[in-house]
């Protein structure tokens, strides 16, 4: 399978990344977690003449959806994200406000992620790997050794656990039972900071690698 180009954007108070997944043709695009600031990606899409074909939300955290409803007035795309996680899509301005920010409440999503129903794109799709645990409905996409892997999993970290609807061990066992099942040399795209691979992670990550050292907290 050949892999798909995939851009990253990182914009905002919180460094998030919003990524662009090129389609197979090079004519269509799937955005991922449109966060705060992240409107110039929109300037992308016209100059090099890609139609956006989905929002995607790998969870409802207000860095990850704060664009939805700049991207979904551009584009028209419907937005996707797990049902768990509607609650925080509901509350968007309410999520900003905590912050002492201001954000756009989001359009209601147009499709659901549901582990185990692909989720089609461009004459492809991704895998639906739900992985609670930062969140209720916290999802990571699969297409063959490519992987968005939102806030579940960093490069030497995990996704925070603090937060209402968050929980450690669910966490855990999000990674270690469905990621960490994967093969080494799936790439993982996170929410914040760089790319890293089920292998490293496996091996390396102090929190739930091999040599881990327990909760974060």
């Amino acid at each position: 399978m050949r892999p798909l180009e995939i851009l990253v954007f990182t914009y905002g108070p919180f460094a998030e990344n919003t990524y662009v997944v090129v389609g197979p043709g090079g004519r269509s695009a799937m955005v991922v977690d449109p966060g705060i600031g992240s409107e110039p990606v929109l300037d992308v899409l016209r100059e090099r003449r890609l139609a956006c074909a989905l929002i995607v939300n790998t969870h409802g955290h207000l860095d990850h959806v704060a664009g939805n409803a700049a991207f979904h007035r551009a584009t028209g795309a419907p937005i996707a994200i797990h049902a768990a996680d509607l609650p925080l899509l509901e509350n968007v301005r309410l999520q900003a406000s905590l912050y002492g920010l201001a954000a756009e409440d989001s359009p209601a999503p147009g499709l659901e992620l549901v582990e185990g129903a692909p989720l089609p794109f461009d004459g492809t799709a991704f895998e639906v790997i739900h992985t609670p645990g930062h969140t209720p409905g916290g999802v990571c996409l699969r297409r063959g050794s490519q992987m968005l892997v939102g806030d579940t999993l960093f490069r030497g970290s995990v996704g925070r656990t603090d937060l209402p609807g968050g929980d450690w061990d669910t966490l855990v066992a999000s990674i270690r039972g469905k990621l960490f099942a994967l093969p080494d040399d799936v790439a993982c795209y996170p929410g914040h900071e760089g790319e890293t691979t089920i292998g490293r992670e496996r091996r390396t990550n102090p929190f739930v690698g091999d040599a881990a050292v327990g909760d974060p907290r």
